[in-house]
């Protein structure tokens, strides 16, 4: 039987549709009174006139808005608002009912053949939830917006709170599907209508339900066209609990009634505020060597390939440094299990958000088409706690695992003793190899090389399910002592956002599209419920992520977390990449007198965590403080503006460093295209927190808690680094700008 999950939510979007709803008790209804009157058609009225939809709006009619509704969706789109409607007709929704007595789910293709009313709801619903995109108050999408790459979702869920994907024809690009199967007719689509656009589907959408952990037991025991041999392994690891997880009930249940609604005025516009999320979903990326890979690489049938057999490959490699080698797959030690869980992310991560673009030197989000400076993400993957680096550039010509390239960053071979080249592009070069590295086939040359991440056209096998995505990738990934030691050598950067899962689940963090405006995609978490793994938050802390879109603010990628009050709040760290000394470095930002003070905790025992170094003053800016009374004048960080000659500009920073301070990256700028870089904007800042022996297999905790008796001074946090002494202190190639 279908197992339909619909929304509770959307009920509270409906302001951006209606004029106003009178919430009563448990039920609310459009006010008809204050409906706008249209001089045009809307999207209702123009299906109510063609005679090929008369089952579907007869559905429209019967289906409500939601659970908690008495309001119907026809009286929604005959309402003010931006609809996208994927309708079907009569004779689509007929085939549907025909599929459904072919599959034994009804004894006859009609609403009579439903074995209760409850079951033919569940059908009702799956036919219009899934058929309809409320855009708000800013959006509807006609074929000309629709998302661009293949594979790529609309930004905003349908009203069964799924995000639908979009691809093209390679032959004829005016051929468009939804979801890679569900065609959009070529005559009748981009209807007009003064509340939306509607397009007719050739086939209904009805998206599975099925879980990941649902799927892999179906390519494990009855083969895959590309992860077979995947699904074995992952299952064999004992992960199908885990990746059968779809949403927090607890969660669902408290957000409905009122339960977490725990922060004076969360629910207000304005800066330093956010809305509580709907929801608390789970999500997973997988990214799973091909078949073709395995067939190749055991030299046998992929229907002969075994759990074992893999196990035996990997033993004899051997690349995973320290893992047992027994048949216990569910142990994290053991040699499989840490193969496999490096493959695997916490959060599902649909293309365009595996390498986050935004406001990296000289890139405009809203209108490049090139990317500029070598970006890169990092995540910290499921199992044994290792990191993972994402990464793409002009020259890269596609998203990579893992990829270490020589950039031209002013240091090495590019300093100004040299070529003097400091733009941060690729140079055509790669790292050396620095330990045993993982195989890879001719034309990868070496593990530098990175892993491609297949799967950017329809060509490819990605497989997109309810709460994860699975990547195809065909080199061997692993986390080798190469892999180690070359994340070791650089720098590593990370949005705090990248290292809550729950913002990438819940689309919260990239939101790269304005189909919302002012603050109303901000966010605000609560206390007496923990909505994130890896951060707890004290009673009293008003938290809150400002997602910054077009806003110009002096954010990487955009963003910010904003932390009001008399705050305490600890974060759980992603691991280091290999054993050695690291600094921690925070982003710090002065603009205004409304930051605070804060003392750092850093450590390994979460509940006694030792003070780390004197308060963070977040009024201190590169030259002067920020005060309630003023700016006044102050020296204390050394900041002078860069002079255009490098060992001048280096002696500056050397400086700064001795006062605990570093100048902002060259890496972006606060306007997206900009060529300003953030390093020459005294007020953005990094703050060297911890220096410190630290080890992978450990886990430490960043603690903050205000010192200023202020129930409104801010606490501001953008992105974290660590920095090994291999980098900042190398005699011979400096850590660069950028």
């Amino acid at each position: 039987m279908l197992r339909i999950k619909i929304t509770h939510i959307l009920q509270y979007s409906l302001l951006a549709m209606t004029a106003l709803f009178m919430v009563t008790a448990c039920t609310e209804e459009i006010d008809k009174s204050a409906r706008y009157t249209f001089t045009e058609e809307t999207v209702l009225s123009y299906l109510e006139k063609q005679e090929r939809f008369s089952e579907y709006v007869r559905l429209l009619g019967e289906v409500k808005i939601s659970s908690q509704s008495e309001s119907t969706v026809a009286q929604l789109l005959s309402a003010r608002g931006n609809y996208t409607c994927f309708a079907p007709s009569n004779e689509v929704i007929q085939e549907y009912l025909d599929t459904l007595q072919r599959k034994g789910i009804i004894t006859e293709a009609s609403w009579d053949g439903f074995k209760d009313e409850k079951s033919k709801d569940s059908i009702r619903k799956v036919i219009v939830y899934n058929s309809i995109i409320d855009g708000g108050d800013d959006r509807y999408f006609e074929t000309a917006n629709f998302p661009t790459n293949d594979n790529d979702e609309f930004p905003i869920v349908n009203m069964n709170d799924r995000k639908l994907s979009v691809t093209r024809s390679k032959i004829n690009p005016d051929s468009i599907f939804i979801n890679g199967v569900y065609p959009l007719s070529m005559q009748h689509r981009d209807i007009e209508a003064i509340n939306g656009r509607i397009h007719e589907m050739l086939q209904l959408i009805a998206p599975s339900n099925d879980t990941m952990a649902d799927m892999l037991r179906l390519w494990a025991s009855e083969g895959h066209q590309c992860f077979t041999v995947a699904s074995k392994l992952i299952l064999a690891c004992g992960l199908a609990d885990t990746l059968s997880a779809v949403r927090d009930e607890t969660w669902e249940y408290l957000y409905l009634t009122g339960g977490v609604k725990d922060i004076k005025d969360l629910e207000t516009e304005g800066a330093g505020t956010g809305k509580i999320p709907e929801h608390r979903k789970f999500g997973f990326t997988i990214f799973a060597e091909t078949d073709a890979f395995w067939a190749k690489t055991i030299g046998k049938p992929v229907s002969e390939i075994t759990v074992d057999d893999v196990k035996q490959y990997l033993i004899g490699l051997d690349v995973i440094p320290n893992a047992t080698t027994d048949d216990n797959f569910r142990d994290e030690k053991n040699i499989l299990n840490q193969f496999v869980t490096y493959h695997m992310l916490p959060e599902r991560l649909t293309r365009d958000k595996l390498v986050i673009h935004y406001n990296e030197l000289g890139y405009n989000y809203a209108s490049s088409k090139n990317f500029t400076v070598a970006t890169e993400e990092f995540y910290t993957t499921m199992g044994k706690r290792r990191l993972i680096k994402l990464y793409e550039s002009f020259e890269s010509n596609g998203i990579y695992i893992n990829r270490f390239p020589v950039l031209r960053n002013g240091r090495g071979d590019y300093s100004y003793e040299k070529l003097n080249i400091n733009d941060y592009h690729e140079s055509g070069n790669f790292l050396p190899i620095r330990g045993k590295a993982a195989p890879r086939s001719p034309e990868a040359v070496d593990e530098n090389h990175g892993i491609r991440v297949e799967g950017n056209d329809s060509s490819a096998v990605t497989e997109n399910v309810l709460n994860a995505i699975v990547y195809p990738i065909n080199e061997l990934l692993v986390y080798s002592e190469n892999v180690a030691t070359q994340l070791k050598n650089q720098r590593i950067r990370m949005d705090l956002a990248s290292c809550l899962p729950e913002m990438m689940n819940n689309d919260h963090r990239g939101r790269r599209t304005a189909y919302t405006t002012g603050h109303a995609r901000n966010r605000g978490f609560p206390t007496n419920y923990q909505y994130f793994q890896y951060c707890d938050i004290k009673e009293g802390t008003r938290f809150f992520y400002l997602n910054g879109l077009a806003c110009n603010w002096l954010n990487w990628q955009g963003d910010e977390f904003n932390i009001v009050g008399v705050y305490e709040f600890t974060i759980t760290l992603p691991p280091v990449p290999a054993p050695g000394h690291y600094e921690l470095r925070l982003a710090v930002q002065s603009n205004s007198s409304v930051r605070g003070m804060c003392q750092v905790y850093w450590g390994e025992n979460k509940d006694y965590l030792p003070a780390a170094g004197i308060p963070l003053d977040m009024r201190l800016a590169g030259t002067s403080r920020h005060l309630s009374s003023g700016n006044i004048a102050d020296n204390t960080v050394g900041w002078v503006a860069d002079t255009g000659d490098p060992a001048v500009d280096d002696e500056t920073d050397k400086k700064m460093r001795n006062n605990g301070f570093m100048k902002g990256p060259q890496h972006y700028s606060a306007t997206p295209g900009s060529s300003t870089a953030m390093r020459t904007n005294e007020m953005k800042l990094r703050r060297i927190m911890v220096s410190e022996d630290m080890d992978p297999d450990k886990t430490y905790y960043l603690k903050f808690k205000s010192v200023l008796d202020s129930d409104t001074k801010q606490f501001y946090i953008d992105y974290i680094e660590y920095c090994a002494k291999e980098v900042y202190d190398n005699p011979e190639e400096g850590e660069d700008i950028w």
